[in-house]
């Protein structure tokens, strides 16, 4: 008997027992502790790591370069850990030679390894907001739909028709450029185009779920419609949300890349791993492929996580399509 744990508890244990899922939270769990203690072990502690050293630019993998920290000439502020440390010292070059870059350096001389770590960030900061903007306009809109049909579902389905009509990622480089460019309104643009998925499905869910006798016991005891909803309805469409949640996190993080690839996504020197295979993807055919190719490998691994947690979700919970 497991009556003691939560059922966040009960979930996680399933997820661990389902082949995708044990795969998706572990590759999942990686980059979250990565992204999160970034700055306590990556060697580039500057904000964004945005140290150049144009000598040695597009250095090879296990570069072992003539240079060290010069001396600190000031304290370093206690938010370092979280946004960087902006009063660290350039490198300077010294003939002993014993700082290693293990992913080498990008075109700028920066540290590959420091920036691919910041880059995991943006991707799940980006897929974390977005979605959140996206359950928070699709679930009432859908849930109103849905619940009180008539007009008002005439009225709602007619706008999300029309932004369903529109290709997703056209939709969000319009957006981009009405908002113009940078990091947060990437969550924005991501946010309002993904909402329409949600309400979609919450609208479906809604006009079959009150259709049950519960609902319509509820009704006959003259329940208010927003109690009804809050307590009887919207509970019974969480698990095929948390399922469209994974989808649309993976769906955000490619569409923020493909944005920063593009150009008008997050802005030099944020390290955007899109922005990084934008910059070195002309090294595919030199002795470089690595500049372009290691982004791209920590994008895919990100990306095929939350599908394979989508799938274990759809399994686990017994969402049906």
């Amino acid at each position: 008997m497991n009556e003691g744990n939560p059922p966040s508890t009960h979930l996680l244990s399933k997820l661990w027992a389902h082949g995708l899922g044990r795969w998706g939270l572990l590759i999942l769990g990686l980059w979250i502790v990565v992204a999160i203690g970034a700055y306590t072990f990556i060697l580039d502690k500057t904000p964004d790591a945005n140290r150049m050293q144009l000598a040695y630019a597009a250095k090879p993998m296990g570069a072992d370069l003539p240079i060290e920290a010069a001396q600190r000439t000031a304290q370093r502020p206690w938010s370092w850990w979280l946004t960087g440390d902006p009063t660290l010292p350039q490198w300077e070059a010294h003939p002993s030679g014993h700082m290693r870059f293990w992913l080498g350096t990008d075109r700028y001389g920066r540290d590959l390894a420091s920036r691919l770590i910041l880059g995991a960030r943006i991707s799940l900061s980006v897929g974390l907001i977005s979605v959140f903007i996206a359950l928070l306009l699709g679930i009432p809109l859908g849930a109103v739909a849905g619940y009180y049909g008539g007009r008002v579902d005439s009225v709602l389905q007619t706008i999300i028709q029309i932004f369903w009509s529109i290709p997703t990622f056209l939709m969000v480089i319009a957006l981009s450029f009405v908002l113009g460019k940078g990091f947060w309104q990437v969550f924005i643009a991501v946010g309002l185009t993904a909402w329409v998925e949600v309400a979609r499905l919450v609208r479906g869910q809604v006009l079959s779920i009150k259709q049950a006798e519960f609902v319509q016991a509820a009704e006959v005891l003259g329940y208010r419609p927003g109690r009804i909803l809050r307590r009887h309805i919207l509970p019974q469409v969480v698990p095929a949300l948390i399922v469209l949640a994974a989808s649309q996190f993976a769906s955000a993080i490619l569409l923020e890349s493909g944005l920063s690839f593009l150009g008008i996504g997050a802005q030099p020197p944020m390290p955007s791993w899109g922005g990084m295979i934008r910059d070195h993807y002309a090294y595919l055919l030199t002795g470089q492929a690595h500049l372009a190719l290691i982004p791209g490998i920590a994008l895919a691994s990100l990306v095929l996580a939350f599908m394979a947690l989508g799938t274990a979700l759809r399994d686990v919970l017994d969402v049906r399509s």
